[in-house]
């Protein structure tokens, strides 16, 4: 395994952040073995004293495989897209010749810290025989005024999530399970990595792109709950779009009395049966009569034409990829489904939807970590 991390003036965290994975340990508390991993870092553009912590972290802990180097990006390429990728290349490279495809590339950031058995459940899933593993993201001291809004959040996709589970399951990515899979806690085997094209070098959101890039080639992605680390939560961003300028866009909301719109849980139970259908549909010859009725009865559903669906779904060699297609048909028609609401008012109505459809509430199946972004299911 090879963990990168991407750093720009990250003086104030990046001890910690090495600390907390020099001390990794398993479920009873044993170290990690420090031949079994190593760590990566890019000093990129630094105009603190990154880089000089790093060098000498390296010579007060020598057992610890920790390689570091400093540069400088220049013009358009100077961003995070660019220094993870470089990160993630080079992993990949050294990988390939210890480890060969199943090589893991550990993906984190400078402010972000470890949970102690991080890297003992990442190699857990891994043993799953999954190709992806998203970490939970937990961020520290929420500012007050974006805290209802990002808890708000946190509850509607959790519940989506869980939504999904039930109505289009995934063996791979079973409940317990959350929704994230980004830059601060993100690994891949070195043979996804590279089908997948590779992490694009992008100024901002270059860990959704990428993300987007595993579900279309049908990457098995496994959202684990016993996978956690623990973020900054502060408003000044190392890039022009990312949790900080998020946060901040809560806070606005806030101050205007203003709440974030998502798809309503209809429109949640409509999609996920649609393409839970669908993918029936695309695992099966669909030469067959009684599959040709149903799909055509899907093209009705969806307003699409009969014949363009079916080419689509015949020669499409990924699932994600061909439903990416559907989902921007629907936005593009303004399907009469697709209705958006107030997330509290969805938050309600999905709590609604599992307390009828349960013998337990799904609030106490939610507590997939030791948070208290939980305190979002009473929202």
């Amino acid at each position: 395994m090879s963990v990168v991390i991407p750093v720009k003036n990250e003086a104030e965290c990046i001890q910690d952040t090495l600390d907390a994975i020099r001390l990794q340990c398993d479920s009873s508390g044993n170290k990690i073995d420090y031949n079994i991993f190593e760590v990566l870092v890019l000093a990129n553009n630094c105009t603190d004293q990154t880089f000089q912590i790093c060098e000498a972290y390296q010579i007060t802990h020598p057992e610890f495989a920790l390689h570091v180097v400093q540069v400088t990006l220049e013009g358009k390429s100077a961003h995070i897209g660019t220094a993870r990728r470089l990160l993630m290349d080079n992993a990949y490279q050294r990988l390939m010749q210890v480890a060969g495809d199943r090589g893991i590339i550990v993906s984190t950031d400078g402010d972000s810290q470890a949970d102690p058995t991080w890297i003992y459940h990442i190699l857990a899933e891994m043993e799953n025989g999954v190709d992806v593993v998203g970490g939970r993201i937990l961020p520290r001291d929420t500012p007050l005024q974006s805290k209802l809004h990002h808890l708000r959040d946190v509850t509607y996709r959790l519940f989506t999530s869980r939504l999904e589970s039930v109505l289009d399951p995934c063996i791979a990515n079973p409940w317990p399970r959350h929704f994230q899979c980004y830059g601060p806690s993100l690994a891949v085997t070195c043979e996804i990595y590279d089908r997948s094209g590779r992490l694009p070098a992008i100024p901002y959101l270059e860990d959704e792109e990428f993300r987007k890039r595993l579900k279309r080639i049908d990457a098995k992605i496994r959202h684990s709950p016993n996978v956690k680390i623990y973020t900054s939560s502060r408003l000044t961003g190392r890039v022009e779009f990312g949790f900080s300028i998020q946060l901040k866009q809560w806070q606005d909301m806030s101050t205007k009395g203003e709440q974030q719109l998502v798809e309503s849980l209809e429109t949640l139970i409509f999609k996920l049966n649609v393409k839970h259908s669908l993918r029936k549909l695309w695992a099966t010859s669909t030469a067959c009569p009684a599959l040709n009725a149903e799909l055509k009865s899907m093209a009705a559903a969806l307003v699409i034409d009969f014949q363009t669906l079916k080419t689509t779904l015949q020669d499409s060699p990924y699932f994600e990829s061909f439903w990416e297609q559907i989902e921007d048909h629907l936005l593009s028609i303004d399907h009469a489904e697709i209705i958006m609401e107030p997330i509290s008012n969805v938050i309600a109505s999905v709590r609604q939807y599992f307390s009828k459809s349960f013998a337990q509430p799904v609030p106490p199946s939610l507590t997939v970590a030791k948070s208290t972004e939980m305190q979002s299911i009473a929202v």
